[in-house]
């Protein structure tokens, strides 16, 4: 054996029987390689996981909804996450407690993104953490604590506070459907993309619970993930379709996304476009009263999706209204709230703060369903001073 071929077997033993649990995923989680220490530890045979099994696939349904929710997001946005806490399904239906670290590979040798994981086990941590967490969970089994984990859960989707944007007054609001304690699709978000450049994104995954949600968190957090780099606000909502599609969510979304920057008469910018979801509302200065963007695709259902761009200069006094179906669908008996009757709201509300359009139109919205909303309610309200 040569010098080199001896090296390369020393080098091979050492990934094969490190410490440690090495595999190499694909990024939507399929297992391309593992090492021997990972198989001994689980008591898989190498076959069993490179015949397309999924790394989530290894996980029970808590660590998975985090893995989908959380974990993925983060290391498209990050590019690595650190010491992840969760359980691995072993061959024989026992879990083995362990920490995870992951890296994405922009490009593998064979050209192709990649996703490393190094596993550690985490036996005795693990063990006194779930016992703890069994004891917290079994204290907090009652109707009240459904309601707090979904309010929850919730506001992971709508943040706490929208940032400022200039030259414009930002409003939102969100208001979940009934009683308000079950997760709801709705979600918005509204962030810095670069200096002088922001977005807007709102929107509505179809159905409730938790399949909903791992929908509604991957989709706010590749908004974020693909806006610094899209080329247009329809090529943001393609990548979009495209990270629905590539997670098998089975649920559709609809979206708005809104690009904002500096327009060439010194008003704000605004360039739409709609996946699917009702168009925003302009109530400008000039008395007119008039959708923006052009109907465009559902995402998450086709692999090519029709999607286009409008574009309109905000001037001294305009308002826009972004809103999800829980709105317009809004219903008495047989009677809709409709578009039509929101679009008035807005104009006779238009002179007021961006705050105050909002919550007119909320109180209007939850007195013409005497209160209890039938569906998530939200808004997000754009007016230049």
């Amino acid at each position: 054996m040569s010098g080199t071929d001896e090296e390369l077997a020393r080098l091979r033993d050492l990934y094969e029987h490190a410490p440690c649990g090495y595999l190499s995923l694909t990024p939507p989680g399929t297992i391309t390689k593992v090492n021997q220490t990972l198989l001994d530890w689980t008591g898989y045979r190498a076959e069993d996981l490179l015949d397309g099994t999924r790394f989530q696939e290894l996980l029970p349904v808590g660590d998975r909804i985090y893995y989908e929710t959380h974990f993925r997001p983060l290391l498209t946005m990050q590019g690595e996450v650190r010491e992840i806490a969760v359980d691995l399904r072993c061959a024989g239906g026992e879990r083995l407690p362990v920490l995870v670290n992951s890296t994405l590979r922009p490009e593998e040798p064979d050209g192709a993104p990649g996703v490393r994981v190094c596993v550690f086990r985490a036996i005795d941590r693990r063990e006194y953490e779930r016992e703890l967490l069994y004891a917290r969970r079994r204290a907090r089994e009652s109707e009240a604590r459904a309601r707090r984990l979904a309010e929850t859960l919730q506001r992971s989707f709508i943040p706490p506070v929208l940032p400022p944007v200039p030259g414009l007054e930002v409003g939102d609001a969100y208001r979940p459907a009934g009683a308000g304690d079950e997760v709801g699709g709705d979600f918005y978000d509204v962030f810095e993309i670069s200096p002088g450049r922001w977005g807007l994104v709102l929107g509505d995954v179809c159905g409730k619970g938790v399949e909903a949600a791992v929908v509604t968190s991957l989709a706010r957090y590749t908004v974020r993930a693909v806006a610094t780099e899209a080329e247009s606000p329809a090529d943001v909502l393609r990548k979009l379709n495209s990270s629905l599609l590539g997670h098998d969510a089975e649920r559709f979304c609809t979206a708005v996304y809104a690009g904002i920057e500096s327009g060439p008469g010194g008003g704000p910018l605004l360039t739409v476009s709609l996946g699917g979801h009702p168009a925003p509302i302009l109530a400008a200065s000039s008395g007119e009263v008039r959708p923006i963007g052009r109907p465009g695709d559902l995402l998450g259902v086709l692999d090519d999706v029709v999607l286009t761009d409008e574009t309109v200069e905000l001037r001294s006094g305009d308002a826009v209204l972004f809103f999800t179906d829980g709105v317009s669908e809004a219903r008495r008996d047989r009677e809709f709230f409709g578009e039509d009757r929101l679009a008035g709201l807005l104009s006779d509300a238009r002179a007021s703060d961006a705050g105050a359009i909002t919550a007119r139109i909320v109180d209007r919205v939850l007195g013409f369903q005497d209160g209890v909303p039938r569906d998530d309610i939200a808004l997000v309200t754009l007016r230049v001073p």
